[in-house]
């Protein structure tokens, strides 16, 4: 099995896009190397042979010269003081017309030399050398004679060996290390995604339990495979979510459709009785309204979630806003006893959309009246504080317990205390999706006795004076 791994990865390693593109480079990195090389080869032997061209073209001044002053004999002189003091330490020779050797430490003149050139190199024995390489400057006397001056550049042509075999051993050296590394990392790469390939099909064939591993090295592969596994915790929560919808549509709508169904079955059996029909008729209606105001609620709901409703954002007055909300729950908190007011500042002012806010807070001023205390008090607060705006809904009812809080922002979702009231537990999963539209923050806080619900809003407008002389930093509303 291991064997069998290692050899599929081995194929798609060498299939790998990422190795192809690596080699691609290589042979690009490569050629600039071997071109870089190449120049300072050429660099550095032209160097060192136009240092030994140039001391063999002062030496054949020097006897052209002496030729110029005393004719041939002056020029035979000078060549053997200069073989004598050996200042040179290369070859001369002077050639009468006929190519015969008249003067100077070469016996012949060399059969490899190109008598049309100035410039050539020939070998000749040397100091127990058999074939030692000389570099030889000649050209022709004014009388006819050919003068030869020579210097051994054996050293340069060793010189330009070991430049050759550095840069050689220089460019596979590099060839190595780059195949290396291009073959190790495409195969952590090759690697790391048959790793997500195979969660991706174990989440296909089991479901989404599954989640891709993590190798704690905290690289860009890590921080994919957070990301992908974080997307899939989403995933898997919203699966949840639409199966608890499902099941809480379900059970919302069993109650109502048997009480419709069994008026129906009663009527169909028994006499036609107009009262008594109109009365059936009614109760039936009044259910199938709640069943279309569920399915209204949720088709709001997904609405706002899903729609960039921000084109219809204006400046709304939150201080006016709440105010008209109290008026309209008004009569509601005294047909139980209990007293509703507003507080806080005589103008809050934010970016939004007027109808979703209002239903907003008119959805939480409704939860505190229905679910706080007989005869109890409910305040709503407006208010400007640390350059957000807050919108809170007090009641000093038996609150929210602390594990449920985040709960009740499902849809249907309903503690058991209030299963026996009317509603169809929608009201939250509004205000939810109405603040994540404006970008607020939801709090909710023990108000002892009762509970405190706080919206938090970003004010409009540039940043307030306190996050200016924060440096800029923005409140996180």
């Amino acid at each position: 099995m291991g064997l069998a791994f290692v050899s599929a990865l081995l194929a798609k390693t060498v299939r790998s896009s990422t190795l192809k593109y690596a080699l691609i480079w290589i042979g690009i990195f490569g050629a600039v190397v071997l071109a870089l090389f190449g120049y300072v080869y050429w660099a550095t032997a032209s160097y060192v042979r136009s240092r030994s061209d140039g001391a063999i073209e002062v030496e054949r001044r020097i006897l052209q010269e002496a030729y110029a002053g005393a004719g041939r004999d002056g020029l035979v002189s000078a060549i053997e003081r200069r073989i004598a003091e050996q200042r040179f330490d290369g070859l001369y020779l002077l050639a009468d017309p006929a190519f015969a050797a008249v003067g100077g430490n070469l016996k012949a003149w060399p059969l490899a030399l190109d008598r049309q050139k100035g410039w050539d190199s020939f070998t000749a024995p040397r100091d127990g050398a058999d074939h030692a390489i000389w570099r030889a400057k000649f050209d022709t006397l004014p009388d006819g004679y050919h003068l030869l001056v020579a210097r051994q550049i054996d050293d340069l042509d060793e010189f330009a060996r070991d430049i050759r075999s550095a840069l050689l051993w220089c460019i596979l050296l590099i060839f190595a290390l780059a195949a290396m590394a291009s073959i190790t990392v495409t195969r952590r790469t090759v690697g790391r995604i048959e790793t997500i390939n195979a969660t991706t099909r174990a989440i296909m064939q089991s479901g989404l339990g599954e989640r891709i591993p993590l190798h704690g090295t905290r690289d860009e592969w890590d921080q994919l495979a957070e990301n992908l596994n974080s997307m899939l915790d989403r995933i898997e929560g919203l699966m949840g979510e639409v199966k608890q919808v499902t099941d809480n549509v379900a059970h919302d709508l069993r109650t109502p459709l048997a009480r419709m169904r069994g008026r129906l079955e009663k009527a169909y059996a028994r006499h036609r009785d107009g009262d008594h029909d109109r009365s059936l008729i009614g109760d039936t209606l009044a259910d199938l309204d709640g069943v279309l105001c569920m399915f209204s609620s949720l088709m709001r709901i997904s609405r706002i979630e899903a729609d960039d409703r921000k084109a219809a954002f204006r400046e709304v007055d939150l201080s006016q806003l709440a105010c008209a909300v109290v008026e309209l729950f008004d009569a509601a908190a005294e047909e139980r006893g209990g007293r509703l007011n507003v507080a806080g500042e005589a103008q809050v002012l934010v970016t939004g959309d007027r109808d979703l806010l209002f239903d907003a807070l008119a959805n939480l001023v409704d939860n505190a009246i229905k679910h706080g205390r007989e005869a109890g008090r409910v305040t709503v607060e407006v208010a400007q504080r640390a350059g957000c705006a807050l919108v809170s809904v007090a009641d000093d009812g038996p609150g929210i317990p602390g594990d449920q809080r985040q709960h009740v922002f499902k849809r249907f979702y309903r503690l058991e205390r209030s299963r026996r009231a009317p509603g169809n537990g929608l009201g939250l999963s509004l205000v939810s999706a109405v603040a994540r539209l404006h970008g607020a923050r939801i709090e909710m806080l023990d108000n002892a006795p009762g509970l405190k619900f706080q919206l938090w809003f970003p004010l409009p407008g540039p940043a307030p004076l306190e996050a200016r002389e924060l440096g800029g930093r923005v409140p996180i509303c």
